[in-house]
């Protein structure tokens, strides 16, 4: 696998930070507060400026009813646009996404070790995709489940830039019982097993928030990682 791009080993070495450690939120659903240093966090959102150069822009996918989502998005592997995933983006400029990059398994890997701390299952973690979502200070994603994926293994999720209100809920319903979960640049966020299919949504995006030196001056860049059980 190759991203296209002329990239240096991601250093994967974790941050030495007080309050970095798993947090279960739900059976399943883990938040690993500081995960990336400042510098994996710059690195990455280099990156980030990046992919949205090309050679499918970022945009705001168009939900069934026409009406535009208020996060833009660009994809890694698979382009995905409600609610189904092929290689093309025919529904931007019908070029094929940049392939899902060797850095972001291992970092993928990585994440599933540190949050479930089992080494067997993070080996065979295997990320394809990508999405890769910008929020602007009025950015909301409602409540939804992943479940485009023929695959059942757990989503990724690295948070960079401004902090967010994250709202984890249940598998059966888009209102209660949820937990309101803060998110802050370098977080990770692993859901899977029993919380695989649990609805969740950005709520507020908290402007003025990215800590000095993460890369990104504004906004929030959000990277959920997918297998797709898909060929």
């Amino acid at each position: 696998m190759s991203s296209g791009w002329t990239e240096p080993l991601f250093p994967l070495e974790l941050p030495d930070a007080p309050d970095a450690g798993p947090r279960v939120i739900a059976p399943g659903a883990v938040h690993v507060p500081g995960w990336l240093s400042l510098e994996q966090q710059r690195w990455i959102v280099a990156r980030f400026e990046e992919w949205t150069r090309g050679p499918v822009p970022l945009r705001a996918a168009v939900l069934p009813g026409g009406h535009p989502m208020s996060v833009r998005t660009v994809c890694l592997g698979w382009h995905w646009q409600p609610y189904r995933y092929t290689r093309e983006a025919f529904d931007v400029n019908g070029r094929r996404v940049l392939d899902f990059p060797d850095w972001m398994v291992r970092l993928g890997r990585k994440a599933m070790l540190e949050a479930y701390g089992d080494a067997a299952e993070a080996a065979r973690y295997t990320p394809d995709t990508a999405l890769v979502n910008f929020y602007d200070e009025t950015a909301k994603m409602g409540m939804h489940q992943d479940k485009d994926e023929k695959s059942r293994a757990p989503v990724v999720s690295l948070s960079m830039g401004d902090s967010c209100l994250f709202r984890f809920g249940n598998t059966e319903t888009r209102t209660k019982p949820y937990t309101d979960v803060g998110l802050s640049s370098g977080d990770l966020f692993v859901f899977g097993g029993a919380s695989r299919f649990a609805y969740h949504g950005v709520t507020k995006v908290l402007p003025g928030t990215a800590p000095e030196g993460c890369g990104l001056p504004r906004g929030r860049i959000n990277i959920t990682m997918r297998v797709t059980g898909m060929s």
